[in-house]
């Protein structure tokens, strides 16, 4: 089979595995609720562990880094370039952000970008996973991640070497958009009706650092559906 049609068929096969939700499905079957409705609105393990337990949390955990891990590894067996494997991870990241079995509304893929950093480079992917849990204790892990998304092209471009990534310009310049995709989900997250008083320079700034519409934290990962919301849901499910 030519090379072309792996690495398309690969990506193909990546988005589709990016897009099973395990949080989704993990809420759904423990509590019988659309994730997606309640804490943070986040399709992910972060909001798993919010909304259902931490002992689900894990599992879900695993599997988003797994499925990132995965599909990286793949095209090395295939033995597809740097290029083209980082390539098969963000669209696996893609496909965890805007997945097709949810209508297109997903996670923040930062566990699933975990995977696949770690795949490129298990060094720089160490650096993936400490870096935002050093802001862990003053509760600002969302403001970490965007650290992390943030320095990573520059750890791969300096630091390429200590890090031992063999296909520097690839590397980075695929780093740089997969920090791109990670933030544009974060920035294009469906408004909720806690935003509506909050002027657009105060979101845009709360959405691109801490990762949620209101600076009250413990307000927005509490937040349920509206009664007015659930009534508008049930109507379309009716004309659906």
């Amino acid at each position: 089979m030519p090379e072309v049609i792996k690495f398309v068929l690969l990506l193909i096969g990546a988005y589709l595995l990016g897009s099973v939700p395990s949080a989704y499905l993990v809420a759904k079957w423990r509590r019988g609720i659309d994730i997606r409705q309640y804490g943070s609105g986040n399709v992910g393990a972060s909001n798993v562990l919010a909304t259902v337990s931490k002992r689900w949390a894990i599992p879900v955990t695993v599997f988003d880094i797994g499925k990132g891990a995965l599909t990286v590894w793949v095209a090395q067996l295939l033995g597809l370039g740097a290029a083209q494997q980082i390539t098969v991870g963000i669209v696996t990241i893609i496909g965890h952000n805007w997945p097709v079995f949810l209508n297109f509304r997903g996670g923040r893929g930062a566990y699933t970008s975990l995977g696949v950093i770690t795949m490129l480079s298990p060094k720089l992917g160490l650096i993936m996973l400490v870096l935002p849990y050093t802001l862990a204790p003053i509760r600002q892990l969302a403001v970490g991640v965007f650290i992390a998304l943030a320095s990573l092209p520059i750890f791969s471009w300096f630091l390429w070497q200590p890090l031992d990534i063999e296909a520097r310009l690839p590397i980075t310049l695929g780093l740089i958009a997969l920090a791109g995709v990670g933030l544009i989900r974060r920035l294009t997250a469906p408004k909720t009706p806690l935003s509506k008083s909050v002027p657009l320079g105060q979101l845009f700034v709360n959405r691109l650092f801490f990762d949620r519409d209101i600076r009250d934290r413990h307000a927005w990962i509490r937040r349920t559906p509206s009664k007015t919301s659930s009534a508008e849901r049930r109507k379309k499910a009716r004309k659906g």
